[in-house]
């Protein structure tokens, strides 16, 4: 299949398949996600993502039907029906389905599990992005990946206008991270890289970004920095699923970076490998 969908053990092409319309998610947005690519049919950092899923499903209270393990092979099944093994794989949980209301469903209802797949390569990890920066003024529960998504959309949207790839999320002068990746710099040999607190996701390429460093040997300081210091910074570094190393050549119209070329490169080069080896 091209495009695959899924939803609560029935699947097909994404045009084919039809949800109730009391998902909660259609009023609420009541329900997390994770995502990740494949290569040659093997998901990359599957156990992270799924950790992460259900460590949001937690924090919402939503009790996820299925075990880690059934949800693994859920996923693999679904991507073996795809005609390639290079695409983009994305899952949610949704709470339930019923009458709007507000409170939880009080008839027991199970949640709801999402899958959809398609055809999606990796963005060129070499290629440098232009940025924009932008007021952070989503909720205080960033750490969990949750369906509510709107201020990312908008933020995305900016940034697409002024055509840039991304929007870089402050509070106040503390940078927390982008619209849908996580931020960090190079300053002075130390990668700098905001803490895993309730104002960013614990990205897992974040997690993947920092045990290159310490492989490398490069030293990683978590703690917060501001936007001045991102602009003066030596390398500004983007990082997504999607998006394993990017470096930023432009934030705002003003030139940045590029005075660190050759450990941006190294970690560079280990983001690569390390995908590669992940899905070898």
């Amino acid at each position: 299949m091209k495009n695959l969908a899924y939803y609560n053990g029935q699947y097909g092409e994404l045009e084919e398949m039809t949800i109730p319309f009391g998902d909660r998610v259609s009023f609420f947005g009541d329900g997390v996600y994770d995502a990740t690519y494949s290569r040659n049919y093997k998901i990359f950092a599957l156990d992270e993502h799924i950790d992460r899923l259900y460590n949001s499903a937690g924090l919402l209270r939503i009790e996820i039907a299925q075990t880690k393990e059934e949800m693994k092979t859920i996923l693999n099944e679904m991507l073996s029906k795809m005609d390639t093994g290079s695409n983009f794989v994305y899952w949610q949980v949704t709470r339930g389905a019923g009458v709007r209301n507000h409170i939880f469903p009080q008839d027991g209802s199970k949640a709801n599990l999402w899958i959809n797949i398609y055809h999606k390569d990796l963005v060129d990890t070499y290629k440098k992005v232009k940025l924009i920066t932008k007021e952070d003024t989503r909720f205080l529960h960033c750490n969990i990946k949750t369906l509510n998504l709107i201020p990312a959309v908008i933020a995305s949207q900016e940034a697409h206008e002024q055509g840039c790839q991304e929007t870089v999320l402050h509070r106040g002068d503390r940078v927390t991270e982008c619209a849908h990746s996580n931020v960090h710099i190079l300053k002075n040999g130390v990668l700098v890289t905001a803490p895993t607190d309730h104002l960013i996701l614990p990205g897992i390429s974040r997690a993947h970004l920092i045990k290159g460093c310490k492989k490398l040997g490069i030293p990683v300081d978590e703690t917060p920095f501001t936007v001045k210091e991102m602009m003066e910074a030596d390398e500004i570094i983007v990082t997504s699923s999607g998006s394993l190393c990017l470096a930023a050549e432009m934030i705002d119209g003003q030139p940045v970076g590029g005075k660190d070329p050759v450990r941006l490169k190294m970690l560079q080069d280990e983001a690569v490998r390390d995908f590669e080896e992940g899905t070898a």
